[in-house]
């Protein structure tokens, strides 16, 4: 993708940040018929043009008044890195100096990519290493969509980006609008065009968020759960302290109705000797009863100093088999690009630490902190 530089230029308006409805009205405010989003959208997300000069459907006076007035900027990358496996990590540079981790992971017929959506994490899970970094502050819509922008444009010929999922660094509930926004524009027929199905969102329990995308946002979601008692979760997903087990269920009750056949991923990191046992399993299994679930065990990917270690896989394949059993559709999540750090829970990117956690969290679930 072109023009990446670290930071914009003279407040002028970065296109990325719009999607459809919103670049309607920005034309509209302008005087400009609202096809002329459409036509944009598909200078940017099709032909990957950004000089608004080449767009040459759009009137002269028009693109005088782009160019002098909006940009078509994506962050920068600043590290690149191919793991054994195939898996490729970028670190990109946002125009505040901080530093966000997309990851692209390729199969056969498919393609991935784990994109994050804050710099930093407020929520403090003690597993995961990004929430050991501290939080900055959210991503814009820009510079969420710009990582599929980048990652495309750095893919090796033949590879492609077929499913979205929003698991990278941050809460992507705590961003909510500029979240949706950028989903927006994964589904959106003129940019990215993705199926609703393979766009996911994962959320560690952020509940009225989760009741606010319900109506808002019909993409895919994943529930990091970890836990199947108050107890430990409060410990291991402090969210779950202000949201417990009770109120996440409710919420994902409310979500499955979406659509028919509508699933839940429940993401589970395994534990070795907190929360592996067989007691867990079944409790899992009862947890689970009124929601249509399934289940994707997550082998625990080490960092340093971390409390943790993984489960045998001797324990992952028995829990597995306890949910099996009780007919529930289980994976076990194959570790992918460790070796570039590019696994679950592994994302860090660079992080300047300007949280005070609880306040953060309180003034984002507000609507407060950008």
């Amino acid at each position: 993708m072109k023009n990446s530089v670290p930071e914009p230029a003279n407040r002028k308006t970065n296109l990325l940040d719009l999607d459809k409805k919103g670049m309607e009205a920005f034309f509209v405010g302008l005087g400009e018929k609202p096809f002329r989003a459409t036509q944009l959208l598909k200078w940017i997300y099709h032909e990957g043009v950004t000089d608004f000069e080449q767009m040459s459907n759009l009137s002269k006076a028009l693109r005088v008044f782009l160019t002098e007035n909006c940009i078509i900027v994506t962050p920068e990358v600043v590290v690149e890195q191919h793991a054994g496996d195939g898996v490729r990590k970028w670190a990109l540079q946002t125009h505040c100096g901080n530093r966000v981790e997309t990851v692209f992971i390729p199969e056969p017929g498919r393609g991935t990519l784990c994109v994050s959506s804050q710099i930093g994490c407020a929520l403090a899970c003690t597993f995961c290493s990004t929430a050991q970094q501290g939080f900055n502050r959210n991503l814009t819509t820009a510079e969420i969509i710009g990582q599929l922008l980048v990652a495309r444009s750095h893919l090796d010929q033949g590879q492609r980006i077929t499913n979205v999922v929003m698991m990278g660094m941050g809460e992507p509930l705590l961003n909510f609008d500029n979240v949706v926004r950028a989903m927006n524009l994964m589904t959106e027929d003129f940019a990215f065009g993705l199926s609703k199905r393979r766009v996911t969102v994962s959320t560690s329990g952020v509940v009225p968020a989760m009741y606010r995308l319900t109506e808002v946002c019909d993409v895919s979601l994943a529930v990091s759960l970890h836990a199947v008692t108050d107890q430990l979760r409060d410990e291991i997903v402090p969210i779950n302290k202000k949201y417990p087990l009770q109120e996440l269920m409710a919420a994902c009750r409310d979500n499955a109705k979406i659509a028919p056949r509508r699933t839940i991923t429940f993401e589970y990191v395994m534990l070795d000797g907190v929360n592996d046992s067989l007691a867990d399993a079944q409790g899992l299994v009862k947890l689970l009863d009124t929601v249509p679930a399934k289940i994707n065990l997550i082998p625990f990917n080490p960092f340093p100093h971390s409390p943790y270690r993984c489960s045998s896989m001797a324990t992952i394949n028995r829990f597995k088999a306890v949910l099996n059993q009780a007919g529930l559709v289980t994976t076990i999540r194959k570790t992918r690009g460790e070796d570039i750090d590019a696994a679950c829970g592994q994302l860090v990117g660079k992080v300047a630490d300007k949280s005070r956690r609880h306040l953060k969290i309180k003034l984002m679930e507000a609507g407060h902190v950008a």
